[in-house]
């Protein structure tokens, strides 16, 4: 994930937002989640490369990368914020193993 301060274009994985996204909005608001609740939205171009996992998967990981980029750009003010959303925890689901029999 890079923020490059401008207009609040999101590009992922070389592709607009509503491109990848398609007519799913609430996928599209999982992306600007972290943007809106320290109140930056459309201050930040994202540009994004994700791979693997469903595309419900991939937009809560971008949510979380976003999160956590923000915090490069500013900590102290919006750690606080970020952190008491719960976007900073990572989803600890993954694929169970395969058992044989």
């Amino acid at each position: 994930v890079r923020l490059i301060p401008g207009t609040g274009v999101v590009t992922i994985n070389g592709r607009p937002e509503a491109d990848y996204f398609g007519n799913r909005p609430t996928l599209k608001g999982m992306v600007h989640q972290s943007l809106k609740v320290v109140q930056v939205d459309g201050t930040y171009d994202i540009h994004v490369n994700v791979h693997g996992g469903g595309i419900s998967s991939q937009a809560g990981a971008i949510r979380h990368g976003v999160a956590r980029a923000l915090l490069e750009v500013n900590s102290e003010e919006y750690r606080p914020l970020v952190k008491g959303a719960g976007l900073l925890t990572r989803d600890p689901r993954v694929k169970e193993r395969k058992k044989y029999g």
